[in-house]
């Protein structure tokens, strides 16, 4: 993990975006003339867009044999996949309509969403901020405000006569340190709600459809069409599209325990603790086990060193671990 200065995104951030949706396009199939006209044009422009193009390839081809692997040999994991494409899509999911994983194409399996965080979802793009997985990178926004990015997050600046006010977390979690006096309060946006504060430091969390705020220190406000909540240190609210949860007691330093490298579950789902591993692991470990799943899991583990952890579990609740290329790892 590293922690960086202010900078804008990587100046080949765009360029990924762009060389992932003509792949996506390119691997659809029915490709229009003027399709083509127009990726030739693209790839052509300079030698930064060839060589982006070809480390998305590069990597399209890493997913695509370990997709069809794992669905030709792993009956479960083929229901699996099938069961999560039936489920309701978000408007993002609907929005990327990507191409058919390799062997998974012959059985008309699309991938609705980017698998293991190969590209950014479409929600993410038009990021100015984005750190990759395993990645954290800390910026400082307005006067002494200084916001840290835990894995696989994206932001961008709200702006009021060109004055940063806020940010808009797109995915991910981050973390705010605002000095007191803070004018005019910072705001976070994230899904249908906002937390403003004017000092103190408190984090908000954006994940498949829910926003959870936490207040670490001082005083914040949490705004939602469904209410509002003001927070005290040690205080937690979850919100999504349509509801908002009351105020929940925390403990603030499990719950910023990742900024100190640790990941910290108290009588956590095995199944929860794995998507988590999962953010900040490159690759994706799959659980096949239905009956593990529901086992809980405590303890504190190192992100540094989570392919040990995963050991541990394995050995710990009986699961057979079985590696396979592009950091996949199915457990059974």
């Amino acid at each position: 993990m590293t922690t960086s200065p202010e900078h804008p995104s990587r100046p080949n951030d765009e360029l990924q975006r762009q060389a992932w949706d003509w792949l996506r396009l390119l691997n659809a199939g029915a490709v229009r003339p003027q399709d083509a006209e127009g990726f030739k044009s693209w790839l052509l422009a300079s030698p930064a867009h060839k060589e982006a193009f070809n480390a998305a390839r590069l990597r399209w081809g890493v997913f695509r044999p370990v997709a069809a692997e794992l669905l030709r040999t792993n009956p479960q994991a083929a229901e699996f996949h099938a069961r999560t494409l039936r489920g309701p899509a978000s408007g993002g999911r609907r929005a990327l309509l990507g191409a058919a994983a390799a062997g998974a194409a012959a059985a008309g399996v699309a991938v609705l969403y980017p698998p293991a965080g190969l590209w950014p979802a479409p929600r993410e793009w038009g990021a100015e901020f984005r750190t990759a997985t395993g990645e954290q990178r800390a910026v400082v926004l307005a006067d002494r405000v200084r916001v840290t990015l835990n894995t696989r997050t994206s932001i961008r600046r709200r702006t009021t006569q060109g004055q940063t006010t806020g940010i808009e977390l797109l995915a991910g979690e981050a973390a705010i340190d605002l000095p007191a006096g803070t004018e005019p309060p910072f705001t976070v946006a994230a899904g249908a709600g906002r937390s403003e504060a004017g000092a103190g430091r408190f984090e908000v969390r954006h994940l498949d459809g829910k926003v959870c705020v936490t207040c670490i220190e001082g005083e914040l406000s949490v705004e939602h069409p469904a209410g509002a909540h003001r927070l005290r240190a040690g205080q937690q609210t979850v919100y999504d599209a349509e509801s908002l949860s009351g105020v929940a007691a925390v403990e603030p330093g499990r719950v910023s325990a990742w900024r100190q490298g640790r990941l910290v579950f108290e009588r956590a789902r095995l199944g929860d603790v794995l998507d988590e591993i999962n953010r900040y692991r490159p690759g994706r470990v799959v659980l096949l086990n239905a009956e593990a799943r529901g086992q809980t899991v405590s303890g504190t583990f190192f992100i540094a060193s989570l392919d040990q952890t995963l050991s541990q579990l394995q050995h710990t609740f009986g699961l057979r671990a079985r590696p396979l290329p592009g950091g996949l790892l199915i457990l059974s």
